[in-house]
């Protein structure tokens, strides 16, 4: 392992994940960073007369449950952004007429949900087989409000002094982003600066999905 690698996970949590942890699923994983926890399960492409379903693209149907109570808004909000992400990264032609369907269970949240839960729904978008123009990895990072340091993938206690929070996904082929979600007070500059040093740590991830992917096949 090099010193830039090395440097790169001595900032982020430590991440682990199961592979096809549900029987039922084409793809599941329960994806931790950290102690957050998400349980994502992939089935289709499917055969559905749902109204909602396109005719020349497979649809997307993302459904998100918290832990406790029922699902509230800031629940729509990251099954909005998976749905999004996920028809950016999957070859949506390739299976016209159809329909995928994304369940995420939340297991523990301590700080940085959406980002775990859009891994967690790419490692298992990997796992079902379906054909993908490229994968995506997501970091979040906040902006600490005495010093205005960015501290890279805070847990649930650091988030208590963040004066902004952001989340980025990245496609694995050019690192453009495809997905950004912030809260906060915040500059260009320091929106600039988070984004880069998110882009930049995204490579930790990628190596990770290529280190799990080898474990159960051997094309990657």
């Amino acid at each position: 392992m090099t010193k830039e690698a090395t440097d790169i996970n001595c900032i982020l949590r430590p991440i682990n994940c199961e592979i096809n942890l549900l029987s039922r699923s084409d793809g599941s994983t329960m994806f931790m960073q950290g102690d957050t926890t998400i349980i994502a399960g992939i089935n289709g492409p499917l055969e559905t007369k749902s109204q909602k379903m396109a005719y020349d693209r497979v649809s997307i149907e993302v459904t998100y449950t918290p832990l406790t109570g029922p699902a509230k808004v800031d629940d729509r909000l990251i099954e909005t952004y998976i749905k999004e992400t996920c028809e950016s990264a999957i070859l949506v032609s390739f299976h016209p007429n159809t329909m995928v369907c994304i369940n995420l269970q939340e297991m523990q949240d301590s700080g940085g949900l959406l980002a775990c839960a859009i891994n967690a729904s790419c490692l298992a978008l990997i796992n079902s087989g379906l054909s993908m123009r490229f994968t995506v990895a997501a970091i979040s990072c906040m902006i600490e409000k005495e010093t205005g340091e960015i501290i890279m993938d805070p847990d649930s206690s650091q988030l208590k002094n963040a004066r902004a929070e952001f989340t980025y996904a990245f496609d694995s082929i050019n690192k453009d982003i495809v997905c950004c979600h912030s809260i906060g007070r915040f500059s260009q500059n320091e929106f600039l600066a988070s984004l880069d040093k998110c882009r930049h740590v995204t490579k930790c991830v990628f190596d990770y999905y290529r280190e799990v992917t080898k474990k159960y096949t051997s094309i990657i």
